[in-house]
């Protein structure tokens, strides 16, 4: 092979393909941890090692060029090899201590996983625990993060999943807004319950109604892009909100606002890449999780 005439940077290919896929140079510097000028110098030196124009502005944005368009496939083949290498490598490792990246909905890491995160700290001091908090699911193929806890079962075989529990999400209120509004029994209740909903209404309506209950978009006093947001709103007597059983339970001065309502039920599944899990460190974390997720959360906090 000649490898002479290979003679770019692969950051600089790396800074290519993250600006490529996120399509702009801000977004990909914050995606890749770096300075936006410093992002910016190497995707024009590589425009330089190449000998071709890789980009046009439009506007505040960027456009591949037919040359980039071309050279973009090539550089993802680039970019999944050097993620399997990663992934591989860090596979090999016997350390305990280091680094752990943890996936869960705001409401379960703000509610669920505290407790136990601090009893795994106190087991294992070592390690250096980040929580990604997002509704959204992270992509652990692209090592977003390193162990996720998800709702639903992942379809990439490259992933291995353990079903922990099957819980349930129920409507919930503080006891002043049932003291005020009573419980929602009737078609008329769910008319005027005051929901939160922790998402777009219409889609969210939508599965609602997709279960049967009779809600419509006046039902809806209030839109939140966050679980733990929603939750504190119905805390403090602004309305009506979903959670897990598991969590809503156990909150004081909250009680279920729709008691002859069937709990909606879901699992909880714990999720991480195939390769990572060799990896003694991230294995004895995943395990950890396993274990006490299978507790309700008010045995964690003992």
């Amino acid at each position: 092979m000649g490898w002479n005439a290979v003679s770019f940077d692969w950051n600089r290919a790396r800074a290519f393909l993250v600006t490529a896929e996120e399509g702009s140079l801000s977004a990909a510097a914050r995606a890749l941890g770096l300075a936006q000028p410093t992002l910016s110098r190497q995707v024009d030196a590589l425009q330089q090692e190449l000998g071709v124009v890789l980009f046009e502005r439009f506007g505040r944005g960027l456009e591949l060029t037919p040359a980039g368009a071309n050279l973009l496939e090539h550089v993802r083949v680039m970019g999944k090899g050097a993620m399997a290498l990663s992934i591989a490598a860090q596979g090999q490792s016997d350390q305990i201590s280091g680094p752990v990246t943890i996936s869960a909905s705001d409401a379960y890491a703000g509610l669920w996983l505290p407790p136990i995160l601090q009893k795994l700290r106190q087991q294992e001091p070592g390690l250096s625990i980040r929580v990604l908090a997002d509704n959204d699911a992270s992509d652990l193929m692209r090592r977003e993060a390193d162990i996720a806890i998800r709702n639903f079962r992942p379809k990439e075989p490259e992933l291995v999943a353990k079903r922990i529990t099957e819980t349930g999400a129920a409507f919930f209120a503080s006891e002043a807004y049932i003291a005020a509004h009573g419980h929602i029994k009737t078609a008329a209740d769910w008319e005027n319950a005051n929901l939160i909903l922790p998402d777009e209404k219409t889609a969210f309506l939508g599965a609602l109604q997709g279960m049967g209950l009779p809600v419509s978009a006046q039902s809806v006093a209030y839109e939140c892009s966050s679980y733990l947001a929603m939750w504190e709103m119905v805390r403090q007597g602004l309305g009506v909100g979903i959670l897990d059983v598991n969590l809503g339970d156990t909150e004081p001065g909250i009680l279920r606002a729709a008691p002859d309502t069937a709990v909606l039920p879901f699992p909880v599944w714990l999720v991480a890449h195939r390769d990572i899990l060799t990896n003694q460190r991230l294995r004895l974390v995943f395990d950890f999780l396993a274990q006490e997720l299978k507790k309700p959360p008010s045995a964690t906090q003992t």
